[in-house]
């Protein structure tokens, strides 16, 4: 099941190759079972028990989209809720990557947007797919709202933002 994930994950958030993908990043559920020769009910095993909770139906479950972390490169508009009441949210990162990120801010690199975590732990978690040697940045929402930047939620609770610049960014001490 996780390569099948992973494949779903890739065809959703990345290239869809031979699928049609709208605007909003949707694809036909039929066409996805087709091309992966899997029954709605893998499918639908795959949506419920993801870890990251990445893809969702619509709501008469003819489509299916990954929630956010979209490659840049397919030029989507997902209306994402924006935050209005910010807090501090937090991003992990591999710790060789600290200092530039402390000169140059956080930018969404190959994605769509840089993501955020909601808490230490999920931005632990995140950060380690780089390696052990993780660091954690503390990111200032709340001065990032108020400077007028605009910060949104995903339907799968990940903070998105377009970038962070190096003034609301510190390092996390425990």
């Amino acid at each position: 099941m996780k390569n099948l994930s992973r494949k779903i994950s890739y065809l959703l958030r990345h290239n869809p190759e031979d699928l049609v993908m709208d605007k909003r990043g949707w694809v036909s559920v039929d066409d996805l079972l087709k091309k992966l020769s899997i029954t709605i009910e893998s499918l639908d095993d795959i949506v419920t028990n993801n870890d990251k909770k990445r893809f969702g139906y619509n709501e008469t479950k003819t489509k299916i989209r990954a929630h956010q972390g979209h490659s840049g490169k397919l030029n989507l508009r997902i209306d994402f809720k924006e935050i209005q009441f910010p807090a501090d949210y937090y991003h992990g990162t591999s710790t060789s990557k600290v200092s530039l990120i402390l000169k140059k801010g956080l930018k969404p690199m190959s994605r769509a947007q840089v993501h955020l975590s909601k808490d230490v732990i999920t931005a632990t978690t995140v950060g380690m797919r780089h390696g052990s040697d993780v660091t954690i940045f503390v990111i200032d929402g709340g001065r990032m709202k108020q400077d007028g930047l605009k910060l949104y939620l995903s339907e799968n609770n990940v903070v998105l933002v377009d970038e962070v610049p190096p003034k609301y960014i510190t390092i996390w001490r425990d």
